[in-house]
């Protein structure tokens, strides 16, 4: 499993193993489930069971030896009643259209779960990122940029980092949208580099969102931060940061893990003085740890909080039983499945869904997107200060939901988000 994510979006209900269950079953399910808990139009919950559009490219690119590759790109927009689509762009080997369906209805909901004017999307590319030169890698995102050209804008959909993707990428997409356009539109995408309209903050914003709702959760719960112990999987973006600013506060994070595998002290890690995967790819099995364990055997330590934060459907119904923590917080996009979303309501294991938790990414995009349509940027304190107001909002909003119908995290949130989707839908209707 690798141990990078980004967080741009998760699982619950019938069981069901890891290796049967798509992005897009998922969030169908997940859709059905919330729409059982609102009184909401279900005319409405069948146009929001399809994507507006998914677009398919081919992308062909000249190698550095000469020689001619053809990758396929896809593009999914999901919903846009509440603004422009907005979600990630990944290069991954296992890209396809209905991964990007369903990440694309997660954005959806995430979106709306903090409130943010924009709908959900999400593409990439099917090819091996590590299979690339700099090189390569710049020549493909820009003829997909070409390709996409005439489907996204600051108005109309606007990409971002996601797996395998990175703030020069956007920067090499922004590049050659405004080439094509006459005009330097930083608008287009958000996740860039500072220099060029990107936000302060961004590349952090996930991982801090997920150790602000950790914080709460663990407060709602009774206990105290600073007698909390937390295991992380993944110490990517998300991962490192969220890790980081739980040991700051007083957190003993006591294992965190790359795809090699987990570094463990009962008594609480440095966290900073473990390098991140950004900082230094798979280096986290390279650092003196009293212990060392498999990915496998970080999940089912005996902590007060887990956080999965590397990749999708790690916590399965298989392993759920075995997870001794007393809480999940997701860092990553999906990591739970259906099944094991199942086996933890039976368990009482409240399992704070990623929609809410790793929402951080999309928030200061959307701050990012305000800087460059303003053309004024902000400070690193005010993003900070902004996301974290945005993140504690929407916090108490679900806690509301989950309070008053007496319903798992996961499906308070997507009673927040759905409420939201469908009345924009209600108000504006359908045309013609």
């Amino acid at each position: 499993m690798a141990s990078t994510t980004t967080a741009d979006d998760e699982p619950d209900g019938a069981a069901e193993d890891a290796e049967s269950e798509s992005a897009l079953e998922t969030a169908r399910r997940q859709l059905q489930r919330a729409a059982a808990l609102v009184d909401v139009d279900q005319h409405i919950v069948e146009r929001l069971t399809h994507p507006k559009a998914v677009h398919e490219v081919t992308v062909p690119i000249e190698r550095d030896d000469g020689t001619v590759d053809v990758f396929t790109g896809y593009r999914a927009q999901h919903d846009s009643v509440r603004g422009p689509f907005k979600g990630g762009l990944r290069y991954h080997p296992d890209v396809t259209r209905d991964e990007c369906v369903g990440l694309g209805m997660w954005m959806t909901w995430k979106c709306a779960v903090m409130d943010i004017p924009f709908g959900g999307a999400k593409g990439g590319v099917a090819v091996d990122p590590k299979s690339l030169s700099d090189a390569e890698a710049e020549r493909l995102t820009r003829r997909f940029a070409g390709e996409l050209r005439d489907v996204i804008g600051p108005n109309t959909d606007i990409p971002a980092p996601d797996m395998g993707t990175t703030p020069q990428t956007m920067a090499w997409l922004m590049d050659a949208y405004s080439m094509q356009e006459g005009e330097t539109t930083p608008g287009v995408v958000t996740g860039k580099p500072p220099v060029v309209g990107g936000s302060e903050g961004r590349d952090g914003a996930p991982g801090r969102s997920v150790a602000l709702v950790t914080r709460e959760a663990v407060e709602y719960d009774g206990r105290e931060l600073a007698e909390t112990t937390v295991a992380i999987q993944g110490f990517g973006s998300v991962g490192a940061n969220a890790a980081r600013l739980l040991d700051e506060w007083g957190a003993d994070v006591v294992a965190v893990s790359d795809v090699n595998g987990a570094i463990y002290d009962e008594r609480g890690l440095d966290t900073h003085a473990v390098q991140s995967h950004g900082e230094q790819p798979e280096a986290v099995m390279g650092h003196d740890a009293p212990a060392t364990l498999t990915n496998a055997e970080l999940l089912e330590l005996d902590v007060d909080v887990l956080i999965p934060a590397a990749v999708g459907n790690v916590l399965t119904e298989e392993n759920a039983h075995d997870v001794d923590a007393d809480l999940i917080v997701e860092g990553a996009n999906g990591p739970t499945t259906s099944g094991a979303g199942k086996v933890f309501a039976e368990r009482d294991v409240p399992v704070i869904p990623d929609i809410l938790a790793n929402a951080g990414g999309v928030t200061v995009s959307y701050f990012e997107w305000l800087q460059d349509i303003n053309r004024r940027k902000w400070s690193l304190e005010r993003v900070h200060e902004e996301l974290d107001a945005e993140m504690l909002s929407a916090w108490h909003r679900v806690r509301e939901e989950y309070e008053a119908r007496d319903v798992t995290w996961r499906d308070a949130a997507y009673v927040v988000a759905l409420e939201r989707v469908a009345a924009a839908h209600a108000a504006r209707g359908l045309w013609p």
